[in-house]
Order: C-alpha cells, then sequence, then structure tokens
C-alpha cells in the first residue's frame, strides 16, 4: 500500500513536473514566432554598405566629425559588436571603438564551443535552481539562431561522454535526455547511447579498460574569432561607425540640465596608429570590455567598487590523431571538480579549459601547471597505447573569463551565474559577464536598459534571425564552384568557403595566377612544404 502511495506521489508530481515544463515550452515558443514574424513584418533592412565598406579612415572621419550619436559601445569583442549591430539595427546612430583589434582579446580565446551548458542543467536539476534552467534554455536558444545565421562558420558537433561505472549510464543519460528536452524543437540531434565497442569504434583512441559504453550528444562548433568579426562588419555593413586600435583616454561629461548631476556623454579617444586624438560625443555610452570593464567605469567614478572577477581559462592545441575527425569528448568530472573538453579543430584537437584566478593583463599566458594539468586529464582517458606527452603541444592559450560581481546585490562578494547590466549614476551602461553563446541576447538586454535609461527612440531588437556577413549566400557546395569557376585548390576552397561564406567569391577574384596547369590560381601563403 506504502509502495503505491509513492509510486502514486512520484507519478503526480513528474506530471506536474512535465506539465509546467511542456507550458513552458509552448510560451517560448509562441514568443519566438511572435518575435519572427515582427522582424519579418518590418520588411528588410536598410544595409548603407551592402557590397563595398568604408575604409578604417572613412571611419574615424565619421567618428570625429559626427556631431552626436546615439550610442557608442568601447569595446570590440563578442559583446560589444553584439551591442552595436543590436543598437544599428534598431535605426539608432551607433560608433563602435576597440583599443587593440576586434575579436582579439577573450572573443576568440574560447573553447570554440556554441553550447547551453550541460553542467549547468546538471546543477539546475540538482539545486531545483530555476535560475540556473533559464540560463541553459536561453542560451539553447542562442545556440539555434547562431548555427542559423552564420552556418558557413557554425555547425552541430557529436560529443561523447563515456561512461565506466554502469550505474553512471541510465543517471547520464537522463540528464543528457533532459538537455535534448529543453531544447525542444531547437534540439539538433537527438542524444543516443552506445556500446563498448561502438563507442571505440567511433573514439579508437578511448581508454577501453573498464569502459561500459558511451552517450553521445550535440552541440555547436564555431569558429569564435571570425564570428566575432562577422559579427562586427554587419553592424558596419548596416551603417555603425567602427574603428579598432582606438582607445579611451577619458570619458566626456556635461551637467544635467534638471538636475545638475555630471552625466557622460561621450569618450575622449586616441588613435594607437597615429596619435591623433578626438573627441565623440554620444548620448549614450556603453561599457562592454570583458575583462577591462572595471577600467572603464574607474574613469566613470575613481570610488566605484570593482565588480570584475577574472578567471584564467588555458586550452592547448594538439595534433589531431589525439582524437576523430568529427567527434569531441566530455570529461563530466575532473580529478578537481572541474570539466574539460577534448574536440577537433582545423584538423588539430583542442583540449581546456582550466578555471583559474588571474590578474587582468592584454596578453595573458598559460601557466605550465594548467597545461600540465590538463594533460593529465586526457591521459586518464586515452588508451595506455597513445603516450600523451608535452612535446606534443602545439601551441596553448589563456583567455580571461569576465566573472563578475552584482553591484546592485546584497552580497556583492558571491559571483554572478549569469551576466550583469549596470547603469550608473552617471548613465554609462554596463554589461560584463555572461557567456559566447548569449551574446546576442546579452546586447538585446543592454540596448533595453539603455533606451529605458537615456530615453532614446527606438523599436525592439531585430536580431533575431538576422545573417551575418558572409552567411547569406552560403551553400554546403559553394566550395565546388570555387574550384570549378576559380580553378582553386580544393582544401583552400573548403577554407575559403569555411570562412569567408558567401563573400569568398570576392576573395578568389584577388588570388594570385599560379602559374601552373593545376591549380589555375591561389598561391598559398605558407607552402605545404614548409609545415
Amino acid at each position: 500500500m506504502a509502495f503505491r502511495k509513492a509510486v502514486k506521489g512520484t507519478l503526480i508530481g513528474g506530471g506536474a513536473v512535465a506539465t509546467a515544463f511542456g507550458l513552458s515550452q509552448f510560451f517560448e515558443y509562441r514568443k519566438n514566432r511572435a518575435r519572427l514574424v515582427y522582424v519579418e513584418a518590418q520588411g528588410e533592412l536598410k544595409v548603407p554598405f551592402k557590397d563595398a565598406l568604408p575604409t578604417r579612415e572613412e571611419q574615424l572621419s565619421t567618428l570625429r566629425n559626427t556631431e552626436e550619436f546615439d550610442v557608442l559601445v568601447v569595446g570590440g569583442g563578442a559583446t560589444g559588436s553584439g551591442c552595436a549591430l543590436d543598437a544599428v539595427t534598431r535605426n539608432l546612430k551607433t560608433a563602435l571603438v576597440e583599443r587593440s583589434d576586434f575579436s582579439s582579446g577573450t572573443s576568440s580565446r574560447s573553447t570554440k564551443l556554441i553550447h547551453g551548458g550541460v553542467r549547468y542543467l546538471q546543477k539546475a536539476i540538482m539545486k531545483l535552481d530555476y535560475e540556473q534552467y533559464m540560463m541553459v534554455k536561453e542560451a539553447l536558444h542562442e545556440r539555434a539562431n547562431l548555427l542559423n545565421i552564420a552556418p558557413h562558420l557554425s555547425a552541430p558537433l557529436p560529443i561523447m561522454l563515456p561512461v565506466y561505472k554502469w550505474w553512471q549510464l541510465p543517471y547520464y543519460w537522463a540528464g543528457i535526455k533532459m538537455y535534448d528536452l529543453v531544447a525542444g524543437s531547437q534540439c539538433l540531434k537527438s542524444s543516443y547511447v552506445l556500446s563498448k565497442s561502438k563507442a571505440l569504434e567511433l573514439f579508437p583512441m578511448l581508454k577501453k579498460d573498464k569502459l561500459v559504453g558511451a552517450i553521445v550528444y550535440y552541440d555547436g562548433q564555431h569558429n569564435d574569432a571570425r564570428m566575432n568579426m562577422a559579427i562586427t562588419l554587419t553592424a558596419a555593413r548596416h551603417g555603425a561607425a567602427i574603428a579598432n586600435y582606438t582607445e579611451v583616454v577619458h570619458l566626456l561629461k556635461k551637467p544635467d540640465p534638471k538636475t545638475g548631476q555630471e552625466k557622460v556623454c561621450g569618450a575622449h579617444c586616441r588613435d594607437i596608429i597615429t596619435g591623433q586624438e578626438f573627441d565623440i560625443r554620444a548620448k549614450c555610452v556603453i561599457n562592454a570590455t570583458g575583462p577591462f570593464t572595471d577600467s572603464l567605469r574607474k574613469m566613470d567614478s575613481q570610488k566605484t567598487a570593482n565588480i570584475c572577477q577574472p578567471s584564467a581559462g588555458v586550452h592547448i592545441v594538439i595534433p589531431g590523431y589525439y582524437s576523430p575527425d568529427n567527434m569531441g569528448l566530455l570529461d563530466p568530472a575532473t580529478s578537481d571538480g572541474r570539466v574539460i573538453f577534448f574536440l577537433p579543430w582545423e584538423k588539430m584537437t583542442i583540449a581546456g579549459t582550466t578555471d583559474t584566478p588571474t590578474e587582468v593583463t592584454a596578453h595573458p599566458i598559460p601557466v605550465e601547471d594548467d597545461i600540465n594539468f590538463i594533460l593529465s586529464e586526457v591521459r586518464n582517458y586515452l588508451s595506455p597505447d597513445v603516450e600523451v606527452r608535452r612535446g606534443d603541444v602545439l601551441a596553448a592559450w589563456s583567455g580571461i573569463r569576465p566573472l563578475v560581481t552584482d553591484p546592485n546585490s546584497k552580497n556583492t562578494q558571491s559571483i554572478c551565474r549569469n551576466h550583469i547590466v549596470n547603469i550608473s549614476d552617471s548613465g554609462l551602461v554596463t554589461i560584463a559577464g555572461g557567456k559566447w553563446t548569449t551574446y546576442r541576447s546579452m546586447a538585446e538586454e543592454t540596448l533595453d536598459a539603455a533606451i529605458k535609461a537615456h530615453k532614446l527612440s527606438a523599436g525592439p531588437s531585430r536580431t533575431v534571425g538576422l545573417m551575418l556577413d558572409g552567411g547569406k549566400d552560403w551553400t554546403p557546395t559553394l566550395y565546388i564552384r570555387l574550384v570549378q569557376d576559380y580553378g582553386l585548390e580544393n582544401e583552400v576552397a573548403q577554407h575559403l568557403a569555411a570562412t569567408y561564406g558567401g563573400r569568398s567569391f570576392e576573395v578568389a577574384k584577388m588570388a594570385q595566377v599560379t602559374g601552373k596547369r593545376w591549380p589555375i590560381v591561389g598561391k598559398r601563403l605558407v607552402s605545404l612544404q614548409s609545415f
């Protein structure tokens, strides 16, 4: 009798959870459809620079000579570029400056994944944390959108989770299936279970001893640096004035005519290449400087408390024979509780990442301890036949992840798991934290807050479904046309198509004639013999 009651209670409780989950999926679907219908109803966006983009000198001239912009974005990473694109497509007069080169910082030093975060979903379920659940749900929606708007730079990637204990198989399977369910109609491909023999067939480098089986699920993979550039170029094509190697020296302020309080009204900038200095006036300034968030906040007010807690994420590059060409691997529980990914990339293998407190520097260098930690974890999952050597590390990089504390929270020491949007007393808008995958929704939230705070005249965001530069005319067989029409090598044509998408023909037209029977055009920058 007690057993029946327990089962009945479980079924009722499970049914309630399933019903709530189903309703959340339904309302999310309705909201997304309504947004897409609105974007379609607005018609085609104007693209002032559809063919040729302004030169850097022309962009700098626009920045210097424009009387006042609606929005000035500081920072040319994924989030800053996303803010510029969101602003300019709302018909706001937009400017963006970047101290170094676009995507030269954290945005080009990621794990190259577009993902919702399997481990965040695990925490959400185990701790019944609704905030974490919604964070995963939002990221999965953004994953689908990013794969759709930049198909030349991104693609689904199967990732294997090897299982070495029998009880873990149903545990991990249930978690991964929940990951599929949360994605809903935007699930890339359904996850599945593999036997030991099939797992070794697909990933022969795996350690065989005590292997029970494996679970394969799908996430997205992208070229992070190129993706950042595509966002930046798309903003420029829609009319945003952008300039790299342009640093903010100090913020401009003027008294509010009603209150007399000092308000941010632009920035005094320096062209690092020429040394020329000039002012950029703007109704709103957005701080999207990633790890350097506090530096710009200090320009606003020296009394401002730091909110950024920088963490170093190290990745290493090892030869391609360490992994299959088309499948990654996830270590869900490393020796210190972190997660390690093991992914194919550009005919090589990327392994990472770490999560170590660090100081903010412009050019972070990976430390030897982090490199050895990653190698040690790799050894735990690979067959003894594969000797994991320090000498096999071909490259390594360190990216600074800007973890943040919420200045509006009572407990200012607790790290915010998501991102924060903060508006200072002087009107400086700061967007900090978050992850690569959710750059678009972060930008939308930031512009919504900026428009409200500064009373700017603009409509809703229009970036859902907006194709990024090179994505519109791309097809999986585009590289064949490059081979046939221009006489490029097959490998070179694939590289151009996967890098520039529909604009790869413009690059092919600039290629030099080789003087050989084949390939007809396309002299390699580095000859094959040099490798």
